[in-house]
């Protein structure tokens, strides 16, 4: 038998094979490296803080699709084998296709909706264009046998002709002779079995994933079904016709041949479909799909009431559906890397998906590629895929995350509160009656111009939670919500409140394996903490730090005596705990450096109150809200923020190792109002700079750009500021940090009682916040006393070294304030001056 690669008659040469192979490999190396390596530096940007992921990936396509085709489209129009060139065009085709999906994801990953819908257009557009190109070459004359006629020069054909069946062999979609044709009354055979081979390939996801929103999930849906209608455009029965024509048949040539061929066309849709990191699931499972397409293509061939798109199109369409509905390509994150969360499940599912994909691809093709294989019956293949329909809907309601996790909407009102002319006086009564009146005038302010709204919303039965310290209203809703409220005259705009989806199982409660501290650790002698408390006897007595972060573990047994207790010292809006819990272990470590007890924080005397406004590292104006509005007036579980706040049990300074990107859905301002009714209230915020240093202007999430926030950045044991910490100005040209405190290799508390050594503003803030507590502990007339505190802090600050080409750093930053603030805090200067 002739060895050859032809399926029409023309004997492929040697080279035109080995031109093939390597094409193929170059195609395939070229898009794995492409889409991992953007990705890759779409979330180290992310990290950064820089924002430069829009016009990332509108580039890699452009690269992607030049670099592909400069090397498939010789393979396209050269060789004189009809396959081999119709192996290149269907390359070249899956490579525009990828550049036109690619160019999508110039939408921001916060407007899903909107990607998922002009993905939808796109690939219907794409599909209906990939019709239109290959339908005149299907009625082109030719020989009975003998190779194909080329299309007119200049066009490149997404598929090309079948060519005739053999004798004997019945052609798709024509009946046999002397057998008549009868009329399809419902799914083929072969649509039904890869109906139930794409719910199969489907289970990982409604298994391990969530869905968000109602619209989201259509228009997923939407997506996946055009995506899969646009791979059977392009693998369609005169695609197959290259691997099925000879003498006898040979179906093992087209399960083999045809899916390697079909699956580098699928890796390349797949490789645009989704937004950044959406697609890589489907670089590893989709490709395999193309073997049981093949294997469901030879038995269409064979039996003619067959509907071969179609079932491209179901078994392409659930797999694309998968990653599509199931998770949010936000949290397809290096942020949420850390133990098993969404990235790692998204990993299991993706292999999940390609071992599926393999064993779908080995069944069918040795049960229905053999040249002696007969269909089953259309009631089985019917029974079949409805048992794996309802296997897929119990697993999801069963062991699955059933319901709808969409974003809500956060509604910033036109209206702020008045809060000048509030009573004067400092200490801690001044402070308290301060603190009152703000809390009374914020809940008026909300309650008057929220109560129309507010009526609105209950009529139209969205859920909607009010605010009062920043004028605003979370509410249920996806765009069509959205562009009525911003309709609306009372309301200043609206953004968006980012919400994470469930996991199947809780994530790995984060522990320290450090030994515990022998002494005060360097960071605390380096600031002179540990002198204040043994020649000037002062350790925070009095005063209480509230932290806003993942949360604290309250019976690690440097932080369990130093919890104010009560009622209303604890508030979780995420998860509903009642007592103190971290499993994240940021917020226990950064209540460490504060006021733990031990010799590890700053100042071991002082209580300190928590809330939790990070889940999973991740958060939303609604939930920074949460905390900073229970830090200006706790209440009590289940209480009301707006008639159960107790404004005098506000904690005198408030620690805040966060900060909220655009990623979560604030905009600069979001959070303005918060800071300026809480230094209304004489409750010092301390915020962390962040950590996208050396860059200059990199002060930009709030809070830590507004000007009533201590903003602090980190140096290291060399008492030189640390590469990673924050450079300002600010974005409104605010000189930011205002201090610098340690920050790089820190050791401080973790869940479980355990200790460990983390690196980042987040480490300095706490020092800040925990040299105030001293300050006000040795001076209580200090309380409430911001700008007297923060001159103090200022004044007494000593120098550090910028680093490394410290003169042009800060030159390009505007000064050296940008850099260093007014220098590192020193706590022994510091309270001695503030005791005067």
């Amino acid at each position: 038998m002739r060895a050859d690669y032809s399926t029409s008659g023309t004997a492929s040469s040697p080279w035109a094979i080995v031109a093939a192979v390597l094409v193929g490999c170059w195609v395939t190396g070229v898009t794995l490296v492409s889409q991992t390596a953007g990705w890759t530096v779409d979330q180290v940007l992310l990290v950064s803080g820089l924002d430069w992921s829009v016009p990332l990936w509108p580039l890699v396509s452009l690269i992607t699709v030049l670099v592909i085709g400069i090397a498939a489209l010789p393979l396209a129009m050269l060789p004189r084998s009809s396959a081999v060139r119709g192996t290149g065009r269907a390359w070249l085709a899956g490579t525009l296709a990828l550049g036109a999906l690619g160019l999508l994801r110039a939408i921001p990953p916060v407007h899903h909706e909107a990607y998922l819908a002009a993905l939808a257009a796109t690939a219907t557009l794409l599909a209906l264009l990939a019709g239109r190109m290959s339908h005149p070459l299907a009625g082109t004359d030719r020989p009975a046998s003998g190779p194909a006629p080329d299309p007119a020069p200049g066009v490149v054909a997404f598929a090309a002709p079948a060519p005739d069946p053999a004798p004997g062999v019945t052609a798709p979609g024509v009946a046999a002779p002397g057998v008549a044709q009868l009329p399809a009354s419902g799914p083929s055979v072969v649509t039904l079995l890869a109906l139930a081979a794409g719910l199969v390939l489907l289970l990982p996801w409604v298994w391990l994933g969530a869905l968000g929103g109602l619209l989201e999930t259509v228009l997923a849906g939407l997506a996946a079904a055009a995506v899969g209608t646009l791979a059977g455009a392009l693998l369609d029965g005169r695609f197959w016709g290259y691997f099925t024509h000879g003498e006898p048949p040979r179906p093992a040539r087209l399960v083999l041949l045809g899916g390697l061929v079909a699956g580098v066309v699928l890796l390349l849709v797949g490789a645009g479909t989704g937004q950044s990191g959406a697609q890589l699931p489907l670089l590893v499972a989709l490709p395999p799909v193309a073997f049981a397409l093949a294997a469901l293509h030879a038995l269409s061939r064979r039996h003619p009431r067959t509907a071969g798109r179609t079932a491209t199109a179901w078994l392409v369409g659930l797999t694309v559906f998968g990653p599509l509905a199931f998770t949010d390509p936000e949290e397809i994150s290096l942020l949420l890397a850390g133990g098993r969360d969404v990235p790692f499940w998204v990993a299991v599912a993706a292999g999940a998906g390609l071992v599926v994909a393999l064993v779908l691809a080995i069944a069918y093709g040795l049960l229905l590629a053999r040249p002696a294989a007969r269909a089953p019956r259309r009631s089985v293949a019917a029974v079949t895929s409805l048992a794996v329909l309802v296997a897929v809907g119990a697993v999801g309601v069963g062991f699955g995350q059933p319901g709808l996790h969409g974003e809500r909407l956060f509604v910033v009102l036109r209206e702020q509160a008045n809060l000048a002319d509030l009573p004067g006086g400092t200490g801690k009564a001044g402070r308290d009656a301060r603190a009152g009146e703000v809390y009374q005038r914020l809940v008026a302010t909300a309650e008057r111009t929220q109560a129309d709204l507010r009526r609105d919303l209950r009529r139209l039965r969205l859920d909607h939670t009010p605010y009062y310290l920043v004028n605003a209203i979370e509410v249920d809703g996806g765009p069509a919500v959205r562009a009525w409220l911003a309709s609306r005259p009372e309301v200043a705009r609206v953004l968006l409140s980012q919400r994470l989806r469930p996991l199947p199982a809780p994530a790995e409660p984060s522990g320290g394996e450090t030994a515990a501290p022998n002494g005060p650790p360097w960071n605390i002698t380096m600031i002179g903490a540990d002198r204040v408390w043994s020649e000037l006897r002062v350790v925070g007595a009095g005063v209480t730090v509230g932290s806003s972060d993942s949360g604290v573990d309250a019976r690690h047994p440097a932080l369990a005596g130093g919890f104010r207790g009560g009622d209303d010292s604890w508030f979780d809006p995420w998860n509903g705990t009642r007592t103190p819990t971290d499993r994240s272990g940021h917020g226990t470590h950064t209540v460490g450096s504060a006021v733990g007890q031990g010799g590890l924080g700053v100042a071991p005397g002082a209580n300190w109150v928590g809330c939790v406004n990070l889940d999973r590292n991740l958060g939303n104006p609604a939930s920074y809200l949460d905390c900073l509005q229970f830090m200006l007036a706790p209440f009590p579980p289940g209480g009301d923020p707006f008639t159960d706040g107790r404004p005098a049990r506000a904690p005198e300074i408030l620690t805040n190792s966060w900060g909220c990107p655009p990623l979560e859905g604030c905009d600069p301002g979001a959070l303005r109002p918060a800071t300026d009714a809480l230094e209304a209230a004489g409750i010092l915020v301390v915020a962390a700079a962040g950590n996208s240093g050396p860059r200059c202007g990199s002060v930009q999430d709030p809070p830590a750009p507004y000007p009533d926030v201590l903003t602090v950045g980190a140096v290291d044991q060399q008492r030189q500021v640390a590469i990673f910490s924050s450079r300002g100005p600010a974005p409104s040209g605010t000189t930011k940090p205002d201090l610098m405190a340690p920050g790089a290799g820190v050791l401080s508390a973790m869940p479980g009682g355990g200790y460990a050594t983390f690196d980042g503003t987040s480490m300095a803030t706490p020092h800040v916040a925990g040299v105030v507590a001293l300050m006000w502990s040795a001076n209580p007339d200090l309380v409430g006393d911001l700008d007297r505190t923060r001159q103090l802090l200022r004044s007494t600050a000593t120098a550090v070294r910028a680093g490394t080409g410290s003169a042009e750093r800060v030159d390009a930053c505007g000064g050296t304030g940008n850099v260093v603030g007014a220098g590192l805090v020193d706590a022994y200067a510091a309270v001695r001056a503030a005791s005067g």
